[in-house]
């Protein structure tokens, strides 16, 4: 085998194209939606070398447009499971034995692959399956995920050459990172093709093998992510995609011996079922699993009475309405002072007037669908309740419609109340709910903001004030994970902002970092001493 100590390509973040009217992007990406749009594909799970087929097929349509049949993929059972763990288990030996550099190549090959041949093809496969406008799925389903596949090769490579700083006289001390012993179970979420993408081969990356579940809402786009991975020389077994259950999934994995670690993007309460699953099957594994996840968010933007107000209304329109509020660091509760709200009111309600409202196809739409109809209807029946309520007011938007495509226009709720339900409970929707306080109550209104959720993930403060800013930046430390200074509380970069939150958001491993690659290796000491002793008498037992 040859040997060196290699170095990897310095990563840079992937350019993001605009797509404006004129472009060669935007036509290449019209045309590939055209594409996907014109077929029927069949998706199979993919096992081992294999391409796997069921007789239960499942609908995958647009979420804008949910009469239309993009093709049908194949829903698993118990069974598949166990055949995914057992492909993996077979292929982690050669994997994990495979030289660094050959691993980091074929990511880095799946990297360049998203960002020229199939850039379109994923992007349009984000937009239909997941009702993504251009903008969204450009920085998600191109540029973060390549960001990720590039920069954590890097990582990889940091991680590997750190060793002891340290050595005593005649001795040599090494530190190798093995992959951990068993399978990881990858369970992925639907709002991010780049995670989706992210929570397998990071983990792989490291020399461990995967068993990938996505949501069903996701199959579309992560079957084009598991086309590339194949043609990027990903050998057969080291990332096995399934379409099966989450109690199927569970019951198999979580009681396997093997089991040595969950990747985990979704709910809070999804996660900490798992968690306690894990506990009470903790003497069945061979060693203590590694428990990584990013949850949910109940994600804030505070503004002070010095705040720039044209500043404070983008932050809120951008933050709170971007892919419909489906972001897990989307902007869903706001605190506005008294001397501001009135201004801001105004502007606001002509942002949103201005938004188009539609399917994904076409560009000049701002706003498309959420993602199912059992979202649709959990957001809704919380418009409904603020109507109804006297401790809230829907002041702009509250409209929805299902007829085509689960549509529901981006709402503000005023609540009278700082503790009404939209301002603690997660609603993953287009709803933004605003809390006015009196100016004199900005130190007061920090402390609410930090009590009223269980979560941790994002947050903002807009202000001029720097004092204000300090203070808010100090009060505000434990209630985000990513913390940001006259900005939204989206748009983490990979290599720029590492993400990840606390408390009910999850276990801040932060991706996008050498954080969380660090989860998934086992470090193993080696001290090699070039003359040792003899005798095992010391100086200090002679006799005088």
């Amino acid at each position: 085998m040859l040997k060196g100590f290699f170095n990897v390509p310095a990563p840079v973040n992937e350019p993001v194209y605009t797509y404006a009217p004129g472009t060669k992007e935007r036509a290449l990406l019209k045309a590939a939606i055209a594409e996907a749009r014109a077929q029927e594909i069949d998706v199979p799970m993919y096992i081992g070398g294999a391409e796997v087929r069921t007789e239960n097929k499942a609908k995958l349509t647009p979420p804008h447009d949910h009469q239309h049949v993009l093709g049908y993929y194949s829903q698993g059972t118990k069974q598949h499971v166990t055949d995914a763990i057992n492909a993996a288990l077979t292929a982690k030996n050669d994997w994990e034995n495979l030289a660094w550099e050959q691993r980091a190549a074929v990511f880095l090959k799946a990297a360049e692959l998203i960002s020229t041949k199939y850039r379109y093809k994923l992007n349009a496969a984000t937009m239909l399956g997941q009702s993504k406008n251009p903008y969204q799925a450009e920085i998600d389903s191109a540029c973060e995920i390549v960001d990720f596949l590039r920069f954590n090769v890097k990582y990889m490579s940091e991680i590997y050459q750190q060793q002891p700083p340290a050595n005593s006289k005649g001795v040599w001390n090494r530190v190798e990172q093995r992959p951990l012993e068993g399978f990881i179970f990858a369970l992925t979420p639907f709002n991010f093709t780049a995670i989706a993408g992210n929570l397998p081969t990071c983990v792989a990356m490291m020399g461990n093998v995967v068993v990938w579940k996505p949501s069903n809402t996701q199959i579309y786009s992560a079957n084009v992510l598991m086309q590339i991975f194949k043609e990027a020389g990903l050998p057969d077994g080291v990332i096995n995609l399934v379409y099966v259950s989450g109690p199927d999934a569970g019951d198999v994995i979580f009681k396997h011996p093997d089991f040595a670690g969950i990747h985990f993007t979704g709910s809070t309460g999804v996660f900490q079922d798992i968690w306690k699953t894990i506990g009470e099957n903790i003497h069945r594994y061979k060693t203590y699993p590694r428990i990584v996840g990013e949850t949910g968010g109940k994600d804030f933007i505070v503004a002070h009475s010095s705040a720039d107000i044209k500043v404070l209304n983008t932050a809120l329109v951008r933050g709170a309405f971007e892919f419909q509020g489906q972001k897990c660091s989307a902007a869903s509760r706001a605190y506005i002072p008294q001397s501001l709200w009135g201004e801001l009111k105004g502007l606001m309600e002509a942002d949103i007037k201005s938004f188009k409202i539609g399917g994904t196809e076409d560009f000049s739409n701002f706003i498309n669908a959420v993602i199912d109809e059992k979202a649709f209807d959990k957001i809704t029946k919380y418009i409904d309740r603020a109507k109804e309520s006297a401790d809230a007011e829907v002041v702009i938007g509250g409209e929805y419609d299902k007829s085509k495509g689960y549509f529901i226009h981006p709402t503000v709720i005023l609540a009278k109340t700082p503790d009404y339900e939209t301002l603690s409970e997660e609603l993953f929707g287009p709803v933004l709910t605003i809390y006015v306080y009196e100016d004199a109550k900005f130190e007061e209104t920090l402390k609410l903001v930090d009590s009223t959720s269980i979560y941790a993930l994002t947050g903002s403060i807009i202000a001029q004030d720097r004092y204000a800013i300090e203070k808010a930046t100090y009060e505000l430390r434990n209630a985000a994970g990513n913390f940001y200074i006259n900005d939204k509380c989206t748009g983490a970069v990979v290599g720029q902002q590492p993400f990840g939150g606390a408390r009910g958001s999850g276990t801040n491993d932060k991706a996008g970092s050498m954080i969380n690659l660090l989860r998934w290796v086992s470090p193993r000491t080696i001290k090699e001493t070039f003359t040792p002793d003899t005798d095992y008498r010391y100086p200090f037992l002679s006799e005088e």
